[in-house]
């Protein structure tokens, strides 16, 4: 390109990562809310949805829907716009984009078109449940929704069983009861965890206790099985409860084609822990 015909070219504009409240609407920070009445368009997962947000702080912007269907074919035009000088907003229907929402493959093109990239931070449902639960948060792991089919949520599980980090996970009211049978399964009756629902809105509950107690209350109590849901689970702890962990991971898999004894020995040789606290057999 001529250097002159260069020379008239706007500089390229600005993609904003914008969070948004996950249900407290005085979480939309001042700088968010300048960000999305200066910006040229917005690009959400659920325009209705970003619509009822902007009208509540009277906000009127040009809406482009972005989700995983159509993200890949839109991230061309979108950056194509960027680079023609527009500056755009990515947000998602609820809490900081990409974090088990759309986006990625955006701020990926954007950032190799070397448009710059700007996040404004805020509102998250993981770190927000972190931060009150009261479990190790120094080192975790966010593993957002499990699985929908239960083979395939029991497989994640079984694979997390051994895991020493603090786990998040997000999980749907039609599920939670499924989902924390499947824990307390996995990883024990006694493992520590939180569940947090609603969290910043009108409803809000913070549960703790055992996965036993938890699933527990959350069976008998209807009201505990509505809204959305973060769950915390304590990790598997030392090095010896990490093995341990594993140690009955790999004996639960085994013994569906060994006998128990065998199936403990095995089992104790490749996770390192006692075979006694994976099988108490008539062997010892």
């Amino acid at each position: 390109m001529p250097t002159s015909q260069a020379a008239n070219l706007p500089p390229p504009g600005i993609l904003h990562v914008v969070a948004t409240p996950i249900g407290n609407l005085g979480d939309l920070s001042a700088r968010a809310l300048e960000t999305l009445k200066t910006v040229s368009a917005i690009c959400a997962e659920d325009t209705r949805h970003t619509r009822q947000l902007l009208s509540h702080f009277g906000l009127d912007r040009p809406l482009l829907a972005l989700h995983q269907h159509n993200e890949d074919a839109q991230a061309a035009q979108l950056v194509a716009r960027l680079r023609a000088g527009e500056s755009l907003a990515l947000v998602s229907d609820a809490g900081t984009p990409l974090v088990s929402d759309p986006g990625f493959r955006l701020v990926r093109a954007a950032r190799a078109a070397g448009i710059r990239v700007s996040p404004v931070p805020g509102a998250c449902a993981a770190i927000a449940a972190l931060s009150v639960a009261g479990v190790p948060s120094d080192r975790f792991v966010f593993e957002g929704f499990l699985p929908a089919k239960a083979s395939a949520r029991r497989e994640r599980l079984s694979r997390l069983v051994g895991e020493p980090r603090t786990l998040i996970f997000y999980e749907s009211a039609h599920r939670i009861e499924e989902s924390l049978e499947d824990l307390a399964t996995a990883f024990g009756n006694e493992r520590v965890a939180v569940v947090g629902r609603e969290l910043t809105k009108l409803f809000e509950t913070v549960l703790d206790g055992s996965l036993g107690e938890l699933k527990a209350r959350v069976a008998a109590d209807p009201n505990q099985r509505k809204g959305e849901f973060v769950v915390i689970v304590e990790g598997a702890g030392d090095d010896a409860d990490a093995s341990i962990a594993e140690g009955r991971r790999l004996y639960a898999k085994l013994s569906e084609h060994l006998k128990p004894s065998q199936a403990a020995k095995l089992a104790a040789e490749l996770s390192g822990a006692p075979r006694k606290a994976l099988y108490n057999s008539d062997e010892g």
